[in-house]
């Protein structure tokens, strides 16, 4: 081959940029450490490149095989990280130069070491897949016949590297086949048969099945074009008949060892992905099927098996399926022998080749109704994988992969015509009924003793386990309808009335996880069942906190139906109460309460006191964790919504004052980070009971009749009340605290909460809190104090008599932010994004705010330029929004009209820039909403401008055309009526700017 290396020396190669070369380029030279490492043959030869001189490589050094070799010793035994990275960027030019073909074959010499040979054969690898284009086609055969020389003489020396000449092979013949080498695959069987003398034949053999194991999966990662891709697909699959006899063969023959069947079964499931007809398969499958009895092949067998039943092609060979039932059920006899010696690995595996057949073709196997016994007795063997014995995921871990068999088994049943459907309803229901006995006894938590002794990793893979089945169970009542709720309610009501046998705590809290898991989700209020559950519950004896949990919960999932039937809230609202003083049951008690006080606020005044007093008793306690207390004064603001105003009052006074006390105490300290969480956490209990704290109803959606009847009440608003007697508190509070965003966001949250919920009951509250805000901006601009006053101006807008301080405070903020823009806004994202959305609600909802001769319109325009060019997207965002709401005003309000005729083209200018590629392409279509209102409403300017901006030289981008801009121009001139196709032309056009256009990368865009 010497002068054949010598031909290729002189190949033209393009460099290929950087960062293209890095995907492939870095495994290249990284790859083989670790299993070389391992190796202790060749260790001589690699202390001879250990010894070599540590100077570092210089960047600009020639490719040739002496400094390869240099900067692989660097990259491997140079302890400096730097001259690590610059070897591995040199190697990576390395591979890509046009020298690379000659230095490639040199390092594959024998005495070189496998690192570096392993390089010589991902450069030809690199050179083949990536530059086929620049290879002339008179030079394919020379290097066909190199390679396959060269993978000769690797059969028996390094793995890894004959592994890269056999994917170098792979490449070349994928390239070149049908035309240029039509029988690729029949040749490489053929050269690899042929007797030669110096090469063992078994090394032969093994050499010649990593080739043909790396060709499929040399195909699904080809960079292949489309059409080339299907052709060549073709081919493979035809040619699988020059393989599959060969794989055949080494299977059956008695003396061929284990290592050679593994790699003929490792071979088959590669080329089973090539989607080859099944029934061609059929004779592997069947040995693969008697290689599971082989312990040292199970594991390759299952993989070869699965693969095989699993393509989505298989469906249509539906004889050669129903054969392969047979074989799966003749499994059952080492499944449960597997089973019984807690031999995990392989009765996961036959329970995974049960369910590819079950999951990927129940369809096709259920149409077949003549052999419905067969399926059944498979569906069977199923649910046996589902009900292995043993907790999941500690003794077993295949039970987890059968529940998506059986939505696809539910789902293909219910999609027949009514009856077929009918027919398979009365084989299935049984088996769905049995089904969730099995799931429940499964969803069964451990002795306690052996759960304490479990890992939280197990513990919460349990859990999701839980949840899983919780979500299977949902799924199959669908199926089994009311009659699965009687069947869970009659199991449950035995086990609690049972005095005979003691019943395990674990069997009754499955029982109600299963109905908690269809409560929650679907609407049981027709049920019968109901009412003797929630009579059922008081009577279940709560040893321990996973049983009283789930109890919490069922009744958490019962609480709708409670609201319609609320003489049963007295059966379980003492139980969660009770469980609210413990702080294991804080998530299930403190969640269960907010949903009853939720749904049931107007029958619960009877139990307010009592309720209030125990939430109380646990918040002075600190029993529960911070969004837990936060949670019980959600529920709390739910449950004095429904009393009267002077109940509200009185039980407010007693909820907050302990609070506020603390909060008078925190004031006088000087601030610290101790003091400052006990602030947040006060401001944080205020802020969620004023959530939820709604006298009007603003929030119900509720049609029934006893919400009409209530009075509306007279006199101030309760939350009014607190609010003005705390607010000097506040402005206390926040005279200290006032450089910390935190404190101010927390403070601002209280206001925002209760604008929100009270709208314009919270009218008495605006001139001392837009006084606040104004002061507290003017000091030290937050996000937060823009954003509360956005809420004021969306909900005061129309009320005359309240607008006047919104209107003062309005026009402070735009003040003090103009002149932060001034002063450099870089560092504000944050206010530039708040400011922006602020500026767009007053003009959608009080566009005459710009009329006031103070406000100065024509600053403000240019603050929304500038932040149009932040690089962050949401700031983008908001001011694309401020300029969609400001230009439709051009035309009613005269400064903005005039702001926008002597500044629009700047506007245009930046918009332009954005789409040129200085913008997110993620920005594309607020920023085409903005040409588009441009267009709209101000045509006659637009027409002028886009031209004078788009004469300037490489203006959006170099990479555009005269021509591209002029076409991009007229569309977007002509269309104004469909803002969708500005939006298709703009992100059109950016990709061109981008030098994308085409591209791979945009398919998706």
């Amino acid at each position: 081959g010497g002068g054949g290396e010598e031909g290729f020396g002189s190949l033209p190669t393009p460099h290929l940029p950087q960062d293209a070369a890095l995907a492939d380029a870095c495994p290249a030279v990284a790859e083989p450490r670790g299993k070389v490492r391992a190796r202790r043959a060749g260790r001589r030869r690699a202390g001879a490149m250990e010894r070599r001189g540590e100077a570092a490589l210089q960047p600009s050094l020639e490719f040739t095989v002496e400094n390869v070799e240099k900067a692989l010793h660097q990259l491997y035994y140079d302890p400096n990280i730097e001259n690590k990275n610059l070897a591995q960027k040199w190697l990576m030019q390395a591979q890509v130069s046009p020298q690379a073909w000659h230095f490639s074959w040199l390092l594959l010499d024998m005495d070189k070491v496998p690192e570096i040979q392993y390089f010589g054969a991902s450069a030809l690898h690199i050179k083949i897949s990536r530059y086929w284009n620049d290879i002339p086609a008179d030079q394919y055969e020379t290097l066909k016949s190199q390679l396959f020389s060269h993978i000769t003489r690797f059969a028996s020396g390094s793995k890894i590297v004959l592994t890269r000449l056999c994917v170098a092979l792979a490449s070349l013949a994928l390239n070149m086949m049908p035309e240029a080498w039509p029988c690729a695959v029949a040749d490489m069987v053929r050269m690899f048969q042929s007797e030669d003398s110096n090469i063992d034949g078994r090394a032969r053999c093994l050499a010649l099945l990593e080739l043909l194991t790396v060709l499929p999966e040399e195909f699904q990662t080809s960079r292949l074009p489309q059409y080339r891709k299907g052709q060549v697909r073709g081919v493979l699959a035809q040619e699988c008949s020059s393989v599959f006899p060969l794989l055949e063969q080494l299977l059956q023959q008695q003396d061929s060892p284990s290592f050679i069947k593994q790699k003929v079964l490792k071979c088959f499931s590669s080329w089973v992905q090539l989607e080859i007809p099944l029934m061609e398969c059929e004779n592997l499958i069947q040995a693969a099927f008697t290689s599971l009895h082989d312990p040292e092949l199970f594991d390759t067998a299952v993989e070869a098996i699965v693969n095989a039943i699993s393509q989505p092609d298989a469906q249509r060979y539906v004889n050669t399926l129903l054969k392969l039932i047979p074989p799966v059920l003749g499994l059952q006899e080492q499944l449960h022998q597997a089973v019984q010696s807690r031999d995990m690995e392989t009765s996961h595996g036959i329970c995974r080749i049960a369910v590819a057949l079950g999951e990927n073709h129940s369809r096709a196997l259920l149409d077949q109704v003549d052999h419905w016994q067969s399926f059944l007795a498979l569906v069977n063997m199923i649910m046996f994988c589902t009900g292995i014995p043993g907790h999941y995921p500690v003794n077993e871990t295949t039970s987890s992969l059968t529940l998506t068999f059986w939505y696809t088994l539910q789902d293909d049943i219910l999609s027949f015509e009514p009856e077929k459907q009918a027919m398979y309803q009365q084989v299935y229901r049984p088996v769905y009924f049995q089904l969730v006995d099995v799931l429940l006894h499964k969803a069964q938590f451990p002795s306690d003793e052996e759960y304490s002794c479990w890992s939280s990793d197990e513990k919460e893979q349990f859990r999701i386990y839980r949840v899983d089945i919780s979500d299977t169970l949902m799924y199959v009542y669908e199926m089994l309808g009311a009659e699965l709720l009687s069947s869970l309610y009659d199991k449950l009501g035995r086990l609690l009335t049972n005095t005979e046998q003691p019943t395990s705590w674990q069997h009754t809290e499955a029982l109600l996880y299963g109905f908690q898991s269809i409560a929650e989700t679907i609407d049981v209020n027709y049920s019968d069942v109901v009412p003797g559950l929630i009579g059922l519950i008081p009577h279940i004896s709560i040893s321990n906190v996973q049983l009283a949990d789930t109890v919490m919960f069922t009744i958490g999932a019962l609480s709708e139906w409670l609201a319609d039937h609320p003489v049963m809230i007295n059966n379980v609202l003492p139980l969660v109460l009770q469980a609210l003083g413990n702080p294991e049951l804080s998530i299930s008690s403190v969640s269960t309460l907010k949903k009853i006080c939720r749904e049931c606020k107007y029958d619960l005044p009877p139990y307010a006191a009592n309720i209030v007093a125990v939430s109380q008793d646990v918040l002075m306690k600190q029993i529960h964790k911070t969004s837990q207390c936060m949670w019980l004064m959600q529920a709390l603001g739910f449950l004095l919504s429904a009393l009267q105003v002077e109940e509200i009052l009185k039980n407010l006074h007693s909820l907050i004052t302990p609070y506020i006390q603390q909060l008078e105490k925190l004031a006088d300290e000087m601030p610290n980070p101790s003091n400052k969480l006990a602030i947040i956490h006060i401001l944080g209990l205020l802020s969620n009971l004023f959530t939820t704290l709604d006298i009007s109803h603003h929030d119900d959606d509720h049609e029934n009749t006893e919400v009409k009847k209530l009075p509306v009440p007279q006199g101030p608003n309760p939350v009014v009340v607190v609010l003005q007697q705390v607010f000097q508190l506040i402005q206390k509070v926040l005279s200290k605290w006032l450089n910390d965003a935190q404190v101010v966001e927390s403070v601002c949250s209280i206001f925002e909460k209760s604008v929100k919920t009270l709208l314009d009951d919270f009218a008495p509250m605006v001139p001392q809190l837009c006084e606040m805000l104004g002061q507290m901006y003017s000091t030290i601009p937050q996000a937060s104090a823009i954003d509360l006053t956005k809420q004021l101006v969306h909900i005061f807008a129309h009320e005359p008599a309240h607008f006047p301080p919104i209107k003062a405070l309005f026009l402070l903020v735009t003040s003090v932010t103009l002149t932060l823009f001034q002063q450099g806004p870089r560092d504000h994202p944050d206010i530039v994004d708040s400011f922006m959305q602020l500026l767009a609600q007053a003009l959608k909802r009080k566009p005459d705010l710009f009329l006031c001769s103070s406000l100065d319109v024509k600053s403000m325009f240019h603050c929304g330029v500038i932040s149009l060019k932040f690089p962050e997207a949401p700031t983008v965002k908001s001011a694309c929004g401020f300029f969609t709401e400001l230009l439709p005003r051009c035309g009613e309000i005269p400064p903005l009209g005039q702001v926008v005729h002597e500044n629009g083209k700047m506007l245009l200018q930046a918009v332009l820039e954005g789409v040129g590629g200085q913008a997110s392409r993620s920005s594309m279509d607020q920023l085409a909403e903005i040409l588009f209102a441009l267009n709209k409403h101000c045509f006659s300017y637009l027409s002028i401008w886009i031209k004078e901006v788009m004469q300037q030289d490489g203006f959006p981008s170099a990479r555009v055309t005269p021509e591209q801009k002029e076409i991009f121009s007229q569309q977007i001139l002509r269309e104004r009526v469909n803002k969708r196709r500005v939006k298709d032309m703009v992100k059109e056009f950016t990709l061109l700017c981008r030098g994308l256009h085409g591209t791979e990368y945009t398919a998706d865009y």
